[in-house]
């Protein structure tokens, strides 16, 4: 170990505050008493979906690189203001953009039919005008592997594997192998492009766009989804004994070096400022919806409990509480990682001492999950929470968990996390879809939400134990 890496742990040693993990202090009466009056503000105040209603009416779609994600941040900056945050900033994160132009297709044999697609992240183009070929057919990613190399020169792949619906979102990992690598495997089956059915669980005619695994420059082949009805149909004419021809026109463009932001915001704690409690959730969104769902709601639900235990405690928290609005997500945890890769840069990655995002919509939450890393002298902390959010409908659920997808980095450097389980059975109807709208979020969802954050927030905050 270097000796400025042993000054440095030293250092942390002996002025951390924090009383060792290896006592067993519990939550005092006043903590809970006080979490259990947040939980009751919080299920009356309809903070959160206000905010809300502004993100996706006044702002709309935040996709990086457009004047939507610029308006997005200068909103989270202003609004966080107004809601007396004792310290808001932002951080600059770089990346490359890149944006959607047109996108169309057609079915030209056996007989024509328009279809409803959506480029896939960072697609490269079509030849200008578009590409026309038929289409091979495999049932799922595995057995588009089995191809030999180079034998679908001049065809197009196409995938048409189903994600399952579960509440807990299960279904969603195993089918998502065909959008973030696809392009990869069909480049090297010698397809000229890629065409996946959605990832996604709904039935209507809406496409389900989505990241690859190309963070800079294109997709080795343009790729592209297909609305589930429409991959429903290219399936029957196959199943009738015709090989569709098809024409896709995709264009893209690589935007080049930008900067974006991450959004952030502090309440200041009494006696530990420097130790954080890290909530938030996704600023940026898709382009093709209003990003309500993904992830405006977990947005808003994160300041808005920041908000509430601000102005509604007697005095502020022990640690500081810091909501950040992460930028970048979509297109790979950007912002999240440029987040944690700079504090453990500047050493203060040991204050982090828990966090969580809430980024699967907008549903009620039904469950807290903790991961694995939470010290046994702490679990009884969690599941005191979990009791007080028990009025909620809210139960403890064993299972590790990094928190969420703008966590994973920092749950990486080992800050403990939990995960405020929501019932994310419609969230894949929705996701990354146009229909990712306003209209489709519940309030009293929203209050709920609110109030188990609030809960979390407070306690992870306030006990003065360690999580490590």
């Amino acid at each position: 170990m270097k000796l400025t890496k042993i000054m440095a742990v030293a250092a942390f040693l002996f002025t951390a505050p924090t009383i060792a993990s290896s006592e067993i202090i519990p939550v005092s009466k006043e903590t809970k008493e006080m979490a259990a009056n947040l939980r009751d503000i919080a299920i009356k105040d309809d903070s959160a979906y206000e905010l809300l209603k502004s993100l996706t009416t006044e702002v709309g779609a935040r996709h990086p690189g457009t004047p939507g994600e610029k308006a997005g941040i200068e909103w989270g900056v202003k609004q966080l203001q107004a809601l007396g945050f004792d310290k808001v900033y932002t951080e600059d994160v770089e990346m490359n953009g890149w944006v959607r132009l047109v996108e169309t297709a057609e079915v030209l044999v056996p007989s024509y039919q328009k279809m409803i697609i959506t480029a896939l992240g960072r697609s490269k183009s079509t030849p200008e005008g578009g590409l026309e070929a038929q289409i091979v057919h495999f049932e799922s990613y595995a057995d588009l592997e089995k191809a030999a190399d180079g034998s679908l020169k001049g065809k197009i792949a196409f995938i048409s594997n189903r994600m399952e619906r579960f509440k807990n979102g299960a279904g969603y990992g195993p089918a998502n192998i065909a959008r973030s690598k696809g392009h990869e495997l069909a480049a090297q089956k010698g397809a000229e492009a890629l065409l996946i059915r959605s990832i996604g669980t709904d039935d209507h005619r809406n496409p389900h766009t989505g990241a690859t695994n190309v963070a800079m420059g294109y997709t080795m082949v343009p790729a592209v989804a297909l609305s589930n009805p429409d991959a429903d149909q290219l399936v029957r004419l196959i199943g009738y004994g015709h090989n569709p021809k098809i024409r896709l026109n995709i264009q893209t463009k690589d935007l080049g070096a930008i900067v974006t932001k991450n959004v952030i915001g502090e309440i200041t704690g009494r006696e530990l400022p420097e130790e954080i409690v890290v909530i938030g959730g996704h600023l940026d969104s898709w382009d093709l919806g209003t990003g309500a769902v993904d992830d405006g709601a977990g947005v808003t639900i994160a300041m808005a409990t920041g908000a509430l235990i601000k102005n509604n405690t007697k005095m502020r928290p022990r640690r500081t509480i810091r909501v950040i609005l992460w930028g970048a997500e979509e297109l790979g945890l950007i912002g999240a990682r440029a987040y944690a890769k700079a504090r453990k840069a500047d050493g203060t990655i040991a204050k982090h001492i828990i966090g969580s995002e809430s980024d699967f919509g907008a549903g009620p939450i039904y469950g807290l999950q903790s991961s694995d890393n939470i010290s046994t002298n702490a679990i009884h902390v969690i599941d005191t929470m979990a009791g007080i959010m028990g009025e909620l409908g809210v139960t403890r659920r064993n299972g590790n968990t990094s928190g969420g997808p703008d966590m994973i980095p920092l749950a990486a450097l080992g800050v403990p996390a939990v995960n405020l389980m929501q019932d994310g059975t419609d969230y894949f109807d929705l996701h990354h879809t146009p229909d990712d709208t306003f209209d489709k979020v519940n309030p009293k969802h929203m209050r709920q939400n609110v109030a188990a954050w609030s809960v979390f927030a407070y306690i992870a905050a306030e006990w003065p134990g360690s999580f490590k």
